[in-house]
């Protein structure tokens, strides 16, 4: 990206396509819409998907002789359809003779430049610019200019909605349900907008589209429109009168509404209510614009090194997946965005890395992702009861209404087989949700958000994890048994006949942190609102003294020294690595390759991703030493760079949420290290680290992770005890560092890091004066005022 606020393709390449569709997708944090070429239908080379948050769908299929459940984040219906012909020609289908992408990432636009070569030799350039509204989250619109190079004459333009779609953006889900909408009406108005209605097969959903074409700059007189219909299928027929060397330029604006809009009577009456009163390309553009504007100017991150586009395209990214108009929305945050639909659109814990950094940018969405998980604190209630415990186990993956959507079975493409899925054992989500919510406090000091959902949240996990805690006297400890860790690859013992391990370190230190902070979080709160809340969940002393004994008490395992990933991880066998790189180029799918062998990655010790090293991710060095030793163990300073190097030599980075994790906890031991894992972390969907699953969903994560690498890692930036903590480590090829954060009510907190100093400024407001705590040194910095730090 030589040009740091724009991503360009030059060409047409068939390979390529379902990439850069999903990065030059746009979107508002309503919907996303894929950068799919108008004239384009999913045929294997395009896939025009756009997605709608919380527009889910359940089916059942029929999968190895087994009746499967699943609940898809459905593709909707397909507003683009745009094509054109000189009269007596084909219509284009594509690809151009001639083609160069630009998606403007400053405001928002996917801009494409073509020549179209017709049977005859008709050339004709076309520029079609488009945007997903950030002003007015419903609309959409296509702007096409259309210019005959060597001829005159009649020019058709078919503008269509296109109701007849499937989910088939993902190959190995094929052999599943994918039809998942079903037509419910089209037509044109009696103004003359197209509208179509489309309805869920097994849900209540209903969405409905209307469009507006236009056509302006027109020589010869007006356009001619005639229209035509069929069962899912509504389009305008415009011809014009084209002149060579004149530009024709025709319009196309479409509303979006389904029926889990509020403040309307129906979908289809706000639609035509929007595409009727929407202006002219021009004026959405530039109420777009501003609103793009003013995101960036909260985003600010300056940084002197040469990664500015991808760090500007992942930001992009994370903002139409997750913006101010999706609070409203009762979404979460899903981990390949609205881009595609892998993961078939669910919500895991990815969001611990976005939410890490919109804290500090945008509060107010994190703590709409926080309400998304409390209304689903009692879905997580019965997800406990109906494992025998009690609290609230939230699910691995989630999606409507917050049942576990976790995969029953899944498809290995090297072996062709259809194994089971455990992934639903990791546990460890829970806690993940606990720690959001006190970061976000921390952050922010919301004591209404603690009082009113957060603590309730924070006790029932902690809860969960009291009742899963099983007494092993013969250790004198707690032991969490049968659940899966961060690592994914590692989901049974090879020499047991039950899926699970037992005592994952990340796992147990998590919990004890949880049964920790649920108490500092009725500390925090009025002593009537404690009350309350202790007497809503019964929680009685007796209780709590039993938070208190397993927190302090349970297992964590360790072997030569190091941080045992679980128990029982030193009894696994050495891959033979150098014997599998000989033979296999890549390894970030061992676990499939593995399988296809008749093997298993079960008996080896291997990791897909970082596993017991998140914890120096989630935590500082000092901090973990803390948490080890509140539970038995006197860890020192070496504990972190072996346990890092031990494991490292073992993973193969199989998720792109490695390279974020992996690139933190190296940053106070290897700094080189460390700045080549955030290279890779920083453009691993630009260049499609995972060979060809970016096309299917951006990874939401690792681009959140990346960015937040520069905000929090390298400046050692912390929130705890009421202040802001400041460490700085920068890496060599970084010489300064410079961000607006948000911090408790301060909109305009201004870090800046070189290699000599820190300095912090506030602007002047009424809010309370900040504590800025620098290694040794601490200041209180009140609105108005700047603190230079020496390091």
């Amino acid at each position: 990206m030589p040009d740091p606020w724009t991503l360009r393709y030059q060409g047409f390449d068939p390979g390529e396509e379902g990439l850069r569709e999903a990065l030059c997708a746009v979107g508002n944090g309503y919907l996303v819409s894929r950068g799919a070429a108008p004239e384009s239908v999913a045929d294997g080379v395009h896939y025009p998907g756009t997605y709608l948050a919380g527009c889910y769908d359940q089916a059942e299929s029929t999968v190895a002789g087994r009746t499967v459940s699943n609940e898809d984040l459905v593709n909707g219906p397909n507003w683009l359809p745009l094509t054109f012909r000189p009269a007596g020609g084909t219509w284009f289908t594509g690809p151009p003779a001639e083609q160069t992408l630009e998606l403007d990432l400053r405001r928002g636009v996917l801009t494409r430049r073509a020549l179209v070569v017709d049977a005859l030799g008709r050339r004709t350039g076309l520029v079609q610019r488009r945007l997903a509204s950030q002003a007015q989250p419903h609309l959409l619109a296509l702007e096409s200019t259309f210019t005959p190079e060597n001829w005159s004459g009649p020019l058709e333009v078919r503008s269509g909605l296109d109701g007849d779609v499937a989910n088939t953006g993902v190959r190995r889900y094929r052999g599943l349900t994918e039809r998942h909408l079903t037509p419910a009406g089209q037509g044109v108005d009696d103004i003359g907008l197209l509208w179509l209605e489309s309805e869920a097969i097994g849900s209540p959903l209903r969405i409905a589209l209307c469009a507006r074409t236009s056509a302006d700059r027109m020589p010869g007189g007006r356009a001619r429109v005639t229209t035509e219909c069929r069962v899912g299928w509504a389009a305008h027929l415009l011809t014009l009168n084209a002149v060579r060397g004149e530009p024709v330029t025709v319009t196309k604006t479409v509303a979006v509404y389904t029926s889990h809009d509020r403040a309307i009577e129906t979908p289809l009456r706000a639609s035509r209510q929007l595409a009727a009163e929407a202006g002219a390309f021009a004026q959405l553009l530039a109420q777009h614009t501003l609103r793009w504007e003013e995101l960036w100017r909260r985003c600010r991150i300056e940084a002197d090194f040469d990664g500015a586009g991808p760090l500007h395209l992942n930001l992009f990214h994370l903002l139409q997946t997750y913006s101010e108009h999706s609070v409203d929305l009762d979404v979460g945050i899903p981990a390949r965005g609205l881009h595609g639909e892998a993961y078939r659109g669910h919500v895991f814990w990815d969001e611990l890395f976005v939410l890490r950094l919109f804290n500090l940018r945008f509060p107010e969405l994190a703590r709409a992702v926080l309400r998304y998980r409390h209304r689903r604190l009692d879905a997580a209630r019965r997800e406990a009861h109906s494992l025998g415990l009690r609290g609230a186990a939230y699910p691995w993956q989630s999606a409507a209404d917050g049942r576990e959507e976790s995969q029953q079975l899944h498809l290995n493409p090297l072996s062709g087989r259809w194994l089971p899925d455990h992934s639903h054992l990791q546990r460890h989500v829970g806690s993940a949700v606990a720690y959001n919510i006190w970061q976000y406090y921390q952050s922010t000091g919301d004591r209404d958000f603690l009082a009113t959902a957060g603590t309730e949240m924070l006790l029932e996990i902690a809860r969960f994890w009291s009742s899963a805690a099983v007494h092993d006297p013969a250790r004198g400890h707690w032991s969490i048994r049968g659940v899966l860790g961060p690592d994914e690859y590692h989901d049974a013992y090879p020499w047991a006949d039950r899926p699970g391990l037992d005592d994952n370190a990340y796992t147990n230190v998590l919990a004890s942190w949880v049964l920790a902070r649920a108490q500092d979080a009725l500390d925090v709160l009025p002593g009537h609102r404690r009350d309350e809340l202790r007497e809503r969940l019964a929680l009685d002393d007796r209780e709590l003294d039993r938070w208190q004994d397993v927190g302090r008490h349970l297992h964590v395992p360790f072997h030569e020294g190091v941080l045992s990933q679980f128990d029982g991880y030193e009894r696994l066998a050495e891959l033979d690595w150098e014997g599998y790189r000989r033979r296999y180029p890549d390894l970030r799918r061992l676990d499939r390759i593995l399988e296809a062998e008749g093997d298993t990655v079960n008996r080896y010790q291997v990791s897909k991703q970082a596993d017991a090293l998140m914890l120096w991710f989630l935590f500082s060095a000092r901090e973990v030493r803390d948490l080890l030793r509140r539970l038995g163990h006197p860890a020192g300073h070496e504990l972190l760079r072996r346990t890092t190097h031990y494991y490292l030599r073992r993973t193969v980075h199989g998720s792109t949420l490695s390279s974020v994790v992996h690139a933190w906890v190296l940053t106070r031991s290897d700094r080189r290290a460390s700045w080549h894992h955030f290279r890779d972390a920083l453009v691993a969907d630009l260049r499609d680290s995972q060979l060809g699953t970016t096309a299917e969903g951006v990874h939401l994560g690792a681009m959140a992770g990346a960015v937040d690498l520069l905000q929090r890692c390298y400046t050692g930036l912390e929130v705890r005890e009421d202040a802001l903590w400041l460490d700085p480590h920068l890496p060599s090829a970084l010489g300064r560092l410079e961000l607006d954060l948000r911090y408790r009510g301060h909109w305009g907190l201004t870090i800046a890091v070189d290699r000599r100093t820190v300095t912090v400024s506030l602007r002047e407001d009424r809010q309370e004066p900040v504590r800025i705590r620098v290694r040794g040194a601490e200041a209180t910095i009140r609105p108005g005022g700047t603190r230079r730090f020496h390091l």
